[in-house]
């Protein structure tokens, strides 16, 4: 497709330039008829014209290739920066700008002076000092308006210009943010997984070799040992199938089940298998969904889990009596918003931004009691967003901790 279109655009650039040129001769014909001009005179007089037509071309030509390149240079992706062997800067695409956060780029200024960064203008006076190509990577922190701070992580890449080009160096820029937050998440997972895996397996490995050494008679102390190993087996095969659901959720919408219920059944389900739990609690569940029990359309099974984990956790970090769970459902046009808020002890701000990442705890005591695996938030955010939804998360310690649901009642299930 692409060839056929390149062959099309020469064939009516050679068209356009054919005619182009029968005009040009055919209005140097008129004018030199015009004149009362012999032959021979007409033709030098041609000829003449026709040279500077042509250097006039060459020139056309030359400015046409380099627009050309620079609208090319534009459209990627990546940063590009050609600058003299001074560092001050003859050309940058758009892109750059924008890697930078800078409106505009100025074109003779040095790259210290455009970007402030001493990284950029170090790795080009390397590459032009050593006279070879230079990569490094660097970090570059942005205060966003908000006052927030952006920290991006880009590649750059510098060399020489040709040695029959002008005396300088090219500079690439390439953004590399997503890959190293992926390779840090990727990273962190396999580091936590086998920390919340080797601690329970630990336990039941010490309680085996107490067993086997014959020193526990008692048959209550056995008991105990039994009961323990099997909590913790409990432990790891929960662990497993959460991490093998999130799995399944990463894979998209091939994993995906859809049907018709209603949201209100989900959480009655959730409730019911977390009955034991509110078991002699001083707690209140309230209820709000419309008369139909409000309709949705997606994997129940996931649902279960996503309503299972938010009540688990509410359940779970307020033992304090006097615990108000509200769960509310609110339907509109094309989406539904649900609502899971609680009184309790809330969470701290610094750990907002991290609630929904694999493992992550905020309360850092070491308690005997078995909190979970550290999964639950996380698999109830990728199944929101498998089903094309959103989650935020708001948090005001000892008053309020809301988690509000949009999901369509369609739902657009990302590719």
């Amino acid at each position: 497709m692409t060839i056929t279109l390149l062959s099309l655009a020469l064939l009516l650039l050679a068209a356009w330039a054919w005619r182009r040129e029968q005009h040009w001769r055919s209005s140097v014909q008129q004018v030199t008829k015009a004149a009362g001009l012999t032959i021979f005179e007409a033709d030098k007089l041609s000829a003449r014209f026709q040279g500077l037509a042509e250097a006039q071309h060459a020139l056309n030509k030359e400015e046409y290739l380099r627009r050309l390149f620079e609208s090319l240079l534009n459209e990627i992706r990546q940063g590009v920066v050609i600058v003299d062997d001074h560092q001050r800067i003859k050309f940058c695409n758009r892109t750059m700008g924008h890697l930078f956060h800078r409106p505009s780029i100025h074109r003779g200024r040095t790259l210290l002076e455009e970007f402030s960064d001493h990284q950029v203008s170090d790795t080009v006076q390397a590459a032009l000092q050593n006279q070879r190509r230079t990569v490094k990577e660097i970090d570059v922190h942005t205060t966003l308006g908000s006052g927030a701070i952006s920290t991006r992580h880009y590649l750059i890449e510098a060399a020489p210009l040709p040695a029959k080009a002008e005396a300088g160096a090219w500079l690439m820029v390439y953004d590399i943010t997503e890959q190293t937050l992926a390779e840090q998440v990727r990273k962190d997972f396999v580091a936590n997984a086998s920390h919340e895996l080797r601690t329970p397996l630990t336990l039941i490995n010490g309680y085996i070799e107490t067993l086997q050494s014959g020193l526990i008679k008692d048959e209550t102390a056995l008991r105990r040992c039994l009961d323990v190993m099997e909590k913790h087996g409990k432990r790891i095969i929960r662990i497993i199938e959460d991490m093998l659901t999130i799995s399944r959720l990463e894979n998209g919408s091939s994993a995906l089940n859809l049907e018709a219920f209603t949201a209100r059944s989900c959480v009655q389900d959730a409730l019911d298998h977390l009955s034991p739990m509110l078991e002699g609690r001083d707690a209140r569940i309230n209820l709000d969904f419309p008369p139909d029990g409000g309709q949705m359309v997606g994997d129940r099974f996931y649902w279960d889990q996503v309503f299972t984990n938010l009540l688990e956790n509410a359940i779970k970090e307020n033992p304090n009596p006097g615990l108000i769970l509200k769960v509310t459902g609110q339907w509109f046009a094309d989406h539904c918003l649900l609502t899971i808020s609680d009184n309790g002890i809330g969470i701290a701000a610094h750990d907002l931004p991290f609630v929904f990442k694999r493992f992550f705890r905020g309360h850092k005591h070491h308690s005997p009691e078995i909190k979970g695996t550290g999964l639950g938030l996380s698999i109830v955010r990728r199944t929101v967003e498998a089903h094309g939804g959103t989650i935020d998360l708001t948090s005001t310690p000892g008053v309020e901790t809301t988690f509000r649901i949009r999901v369509p009642l369609t739902p657009s299930i990302p590719g």
